[in-house]
């Protein structure tokens, strides 16, 4: 097996046995193959072992791979959404997971609504609290919600969040907390996904209710 056939299915073992400490179903939890600075070739042999869905933090990486993988995975969009790019990311992503401002969503919509789709998205919750990480405060999440719920062309499918990064991932846990805590007050039709945990994280996130990962490192390995 290549060496990123034996990395997902490592990574897929600690899924499950994250969920199984906590008596959850590890089918109902989502991996999201992270292929920013990857090569076609390598998320192609990423998809051979059975990836469906990839994330990419930036639409001009998308645009050159996606007409070379296509939609034979679900595309998303993780990495910080301008505005002035959501024409270009609503003819890739299927879920857009940086959604943090009125503006963003209704542009987003707009843009669907033209492209005839509807984009999933999610809410960025800064559940770390860094003024280096973008997404809306905890306080003004519910808020955000709320107004999203009343757009066109996009639905609504949950919240994403970061933990700061630490040396022992045990110390992330109240934050994923935190975002569970805001998610389970989401109504019904829109607690779909919790988008939180990632290769230095992912099992607490796990533990403490995410339903979808987003990891690139422990799959492909290091950046060169």
């Amino acid at each position: 097996m290549s060496l990123i056939g034996e990395n997902l299915q490592s990574v897929r073992e600690r899924i499950e046995a994250a969920a199984h400490r906590v008596g959850r179903n590890p089918d109902d939890i989502i991996l999201v193959a992270v292929t920013k600075t990857r090569s076609v070739d390598e998320i192609k042999e990423a998809i051979a072992h059975g990836i469906c869905h990839i994330g990419e933090n930036y639409v001009q990486e998308a645009e050159k791979k996606f007409p070379e993988i296509g939609s034979s995975v679900r595309w998303h969009m993780i990495g910080h959404l301008q505005r002035n790019k959501a024409k270009h990311a609503v003819e890739i992503f299927d879920v857009v997971h940086s959604v943090d401002s009125e503006q963003l969503a209704r542009e987003l919509g707009r843009r669907a609504q033209a492209a005839n789709k509807c984009v999933d998205v999610l809410v960025e919750v800064n559940i770390s609290g860094e003024q280096t990480k973008f997404g809306v405060g905890p306080d003004d999440a519910l808020e955000l919600v709320e107004t999203i719920r009343e757009i066109s062309g996009i639905r609504l499918c949950g919240l994403m969040g970061m933990a700061p990064i630490v040396e022992d991932p045990e110390e992330t846990r109240p934050y994923f907390a935190k975002l569970k805590e805001l998610w389970d007050k989401l109504p019904e039709e829109n607690r779909i996904y919790l988008s939180m945990g990632m290769t230095q994280d992912f099992e607490v996130a796990i533990e403490e209710g995410s339903n979808m990962v987003r990891i690139g490192t422990a799959i492909f390995g290091p950046r060169a």
